[in-house]
């Protein structure tokens, strides 16, 4: 695959992200993050472990800059690299490897898939048992989890605050942080119990950027996995990003089938589905039912296999991205009478179902090619 800092896309995008990380009005770094900082700063003395929640797509370019800052660190630091269902398992296991080699604890984990979830907290239990052996004698641990806007916190700290209730006592006393799909939306620091007998808790934390961002390779994987609003880029040019990227991967051949079952095209074709006879009702402006991402699937596959251009090539991949939005149009549905607002609606449609891990799992960087270097 190649990298973000090859394509001019990329760098495009990382600069406005930039200017926007300079801009006076701070539109991403408000008020409400320097004050989480400050909260931060004074309460990460006084907790037993530090579990830094990374994308597992973007494992460097994620780093909570902040805990660099922090010295000696004070508590024990585990690396989880959250959204591991999006990323390559490849290259996750090669970057789990490579924080082992340079001994930093780390562990990999799907917020929203209750077993995985279950057998972390097992993991951070085994963690507590080993602190008490150590010597530790208070009866509570805290956990507190840092990280940037929108690795998925919040999310994960609800996980383990449901799978982690004990008595049906507790159940009645839940207290709930807030998901959401928009960066920055956690503003206070919120602490959830997630195990008694020795209690333990977690502390979920606002996502926290450093006041200016100076490097663009950084900048374009950081807005195209979510972590900075949209609205700063724009979803076009995201959407472009990411076709650029999987234009230039071989995640498409894997779609290969679609191509080559004329029964699996005219099923499709007409929204059913050949074997299940209990099928769910279709909605076909729902562009995240099976039988439409099977249909985006298919006109991605066919429009790379047919292109004839020099795909190393910024214009000749800027071709076959048009080429793409405009048989992708057809596919989800958007009306002609909209043809202003055509892109906009295809490009949301594409960063959701990328984003949501439909058209494939992509790293955005290799930890092997940093260990080289």
């Amino acid at each position: 695959m190649a990298t973000a800092r090859s394509w001019k896309i990329a760098s495009e995008i990382g600069d406005a992200v930039i200017r926007a990380s300079r801009n006076p009005n701070r539109r991403w770094y408000g008020p409400h993050m320097a004050a989480a900082v400050r909260a931060i700063s004074e309460r990460i003395t006084l907790v037993d472990f530090v579990l830094e929640i990374r994308d597992a797509r973007i494992p460097l370019s994620s780093e909570y800059e902040l805990l660099t800052k922090v010295s000696p660190f004070p508590s024990k630091r585990i690396i989880v690299l959250n959204k591991m269902e999006l990323a390559d398992p490849l290259e996750l296991k090669t970057c789990m490897d490579y924080f082992e080699e340079r001994n930093y604890l780390s562990y990999a984990v799907n917020s929203h898939n209750k077993e995985c979830v279950k057998q972390f907290l097992n993991f951070l239990q085994s963690q507590v048992r080993e602190l008490h052996k150590a010597g530790h004698t208070s009866h509570t641990t805290t956990m507190m989890l840092l990280g940037i806007p929108n690795v998925g916190k919040s999310a994960l700290a609800n996980s383990l605050h449901q799978i982690g209730r004990i008595s049906a006592a507790e159940k009645g006393k839940l207290k709930h942080t807030t998901v959401s799909a928009q960066p920055g939306d956690t503003k206070d620091i919120m602490s959830l119990k997630i195990g008694s007998h020795p209690n333990v808790y977690v502390l979920d934390t606002p996502g926290i950027f450093p006041p200016t961002l100076l490097d663009t390779e950084i900048c374009s994987k950081l807005a195209l996995t979510g972590a900075i609003p949209d609205d700063i880029v724009g979803k076009i040019e995201l959407a472009r990003f990411f076709l650029t990227i999987l234009n230039s991967s071989n995640v498409y051949k894997k779609w290969a089938k679609l191509c080559k079952s004329q029964d699996l095209r005219e099923s499709l074709s007409n929204g059913t589905s050949m074997s299940d006879t209990k099928r769910k009702r279709q909605y076909p402006t729902d562009h995240t039912q099976d039988f439409i991402v099977y249909h985006v699937r298919r006109v991605l596959y066919e429009t790379i296999s047919a292109f004839d251009g020099e795909l190393e090539d910024d214009i000749s991949m800027g071709n076959l991205i048009e080429t793409q939005f405009a048989a992708l149009r057809t596919v989800l549905r958007v009306s002609e009478e909209a043809s202003e607002f055509a892109d906009l609606t295809v490009a949301s449609k594409i960063l959701n179902l990328y984003r949501t891990g439909r058209l494939g799992h992509y790293t955005l960087e290799h930890v092997s090619a940093v260990a080289k270097s």
